[in-house]
């Protein structure tokens, strides 16, 4: 009886495999300094306003897209804003439910990740979009496979229905844990994410409920508080190689060294563009303006964007990249003017504006 018992335990016990490769030090090394620039960047609130609608918007466009959701990015924006879109009710459904989750991130757990949390979550995520409305947040009651949507070949075969529940409680554990919390958060991040996507806890929605967990544990360990990075968009802009390097685990070993590699150097990515834009906003001769910090709406910003890409602009080039009349681009321009953040140069057709 006794070994029994200590044989459940055993199976009960999550304990990842992987070793540090130079790629993964390189890359955590590049994040970490990276990172830092885009916390410590002068920014004012609409700024990270802007930098974290955007990035929650990218996020759902991304993340549903990998699982087969046809709205582009453009439609997705519009539809975060209110704005009717022609698509079908179950994409439509996806993204606003992905956007809810992320917006409310912080909300979703005290701090430490609970089972009663994931399954909120999942049932957040997928409501009004299953076939079957009792399979949102409740693990499996069936088996299920993973297979290619094109071919119809089975490509992975998830534990049974009666283990997940025991598989979970030791992955949650295991997030939970001194040893998993001792990890960087991006080496925990990813190692949580492909757990839960070996577990295959639900009918349905276990990429996004596993791209979520991610997300979660960066945001909980404080390394994405300010939610600025899109790490989804890594995964859409080559989804084969996504698909490729999860299959790749050998699932006799579980190593999962090759798959860390892979997602450190997506969070590299992300926060590289991410700090390459932050660079573009916090220019000097913004930080440096006599009154501090400036306060720019997000149509200033992109305009000062655009100036500085282009090193000018137009007022008709602000009329057609807003689509406003050009006396709304003029009241604009001379806003700007009146902040000494662009001045005029020029007059009559080659008049334009430079950053001052």
């Amino acid at each position: 009886m006794r070994g029994k018992l200590a044989g459940r335990v055993m199976r009960l016990m999550f304990k990842p495999k992987f070793r540090y490769t130079n790629k993964i030090v390189s890359d955590l090394t590049q994040i970490a300094a990276a990172r830092e620039l885009v916390l410590n960047s002068p920014f004012i609130p609409k700024w990270e306003i802007s930098l974290r609608r955007e990035a929650i918007i990218r996020s759902a466009h991304s993340s549903t897209a990998i699982e087969g959701n046809r709205l582009s990015l453009e439609q997705v924006s519009d539809l975060a804003q209110g704005r009717e879109i022609m698509a079908t009710r179950k994409d439509k459904q996806e993204v606003l439910n992905y956007i809810k989750v992320l917006e409310t991130i912080g909300k979703l757990t005290d701090g430490k990740t609970h089972e009663s949390n994931l399954l909120r979550i999942h049932k957040l995520l997928t409501q009004g979009t299953l076939e079957n409305s009792s399979d949102c947040g409740v693990y499996r009651s069936r088996y299920v496979v993973v297979g290619n949507r094109l071919t119809g070949k089975i490509i992975f075969r998830p534990p049974s229905n009666e283990d997940v529940p025991g598989l979970m409680k030791a992955l949650i554990a295991w997030v939970n844990s001194p040893e998993a919390q001792s990890l960087d958060p991006v080496i925990e991040a990813g190692i949580a994410h492909y757990e839960f996507v070996r577990i295959h806890p639900f009918v349905d929605g276990n990429g996004r409920t596993a791209r979520v967990l991610a997300t979660l544990i960066l945001y909980h360990r404080g390394f994405d508080a300010k939610q600025f990075f899109c790490l989804d968009d890594y995964y859409d802009s080559d989804r084969p190689a996504y698909y490729r390097v999860l299959q790749s685990v050998d699932q006799n070993t579980l190593d999962l060294t090759k798959w860390l590699e892979y997602f450190v150097e997506g969070v590299k990515v992300s926060i590289a563009t991410v700090k390459e834009r932050v660079i573009r906003l916090s220019s000097e001769r913004l930080r440096k303006a006599k009154k501090g910090q400036i306060a720019l709406t997000e149509r200033q910003m992109k305009i000062v964007e655009r100036i500085i890409r282009d090193n000018k602009i137009a007022i008709g080039d602000v009329a057609r990249e807003f689509e406003i009349s050009r006396q709304a681009a003029l009241k604009e321009m001379n806003k700007l003017v009146g902040l000494k953040v662009v001045r005029l140069k020029g007059t009559g057709r080659g008049a334009h504006y430079e950053l001052i």
